[in-house]
């Protein structure tokens, strides 16, 4: 299960900390930081602190979009979106260091990333979802199944995952789930966490 973290979801930073270390609590091993419209110096503040709360749990950290805070925190990789720097930009400049994900929202845009030799992929949005508007409809599951049959990388849906759907997209062949207001908005965050991650098993 991979987290993505949204901070416009709470009253200030340490609420997102803290949810995020419930999700942690609960079996998360990997947290995107992915805070688009904050300025590198505050971006690079928060991904320390996502460093140290990741490395306590044993738990994987990417770093939306940003190869240089990722580098200086000592991330696992980096996410890239499809305007972002190219695949073998991010791991030339980490020096091969980085894992590279790409977000991609249709076949051709998988094979593409694939191509270029991104480590995994989200594809979506496979449900509707308010955070995903701005890509169009959702793709749904026969889109996914397609992307899932045509890339030898791992693939992560995303758009709408709740822990009820888990099951119909790994029969899709997704590798996992991506999740943002699912678990960010969860009365429970452990808990909803460890059942997200029963549905995976």
């Amino acid at each position: 299960m991979y987290l993505i973290t949204d901070r416009t979801l709470f009253a200030d930073v340490l609420c997102l900390y803290s949810a995020v270390e419930e999700a942690l609590k609960g079996g998360a091993k990997a947290v995107q930081l992915r805070e688009k419209d904050l300025p590198v110096r505050q971006l690079l503040t928060m991904a320390y602190t996502m460093r140290r709360l990741t490395s306590d749990y044993h738990a994987a950290l990417y770093i939306n979009d940003r190869v240089d805070v990722a580098i200086a925190v000592e991330a696992d990789g980096v996410h890239l979106g499809l305007n972002s720097v190219p695949v073998s930009a991010a791991k030339k400049a980490s020096g091969d260091r980085l894992l590279v994900g790409v977000s991609t929202h249709s076949f051709s845009e998988a094979v593409k990333a694939e191509k270029d030799g991104t480590d995994f992929i989200t594809f979506g949005p496979v449900y509707p979802t308010p955070s995903k508007l701005r890509y169009g409809p959702p793709v749904g599951t026969d889109a996914l199944r397609e992307v899932c049959s045509g890339v030898t990388v791992p693939v992560f849906a995303i758009g709408g995952i709740t822990p009820e759907r888990t099951a119909e997209v790994k029969s899709a062949g997704a590798r996992g789930v991506a999740v943002i207001s699912a678990l960010l908005g969860a009365h429970d965050r452990e808990k909803t966490t460890e059942r997200f991650l029963r549905y995976l098993q």
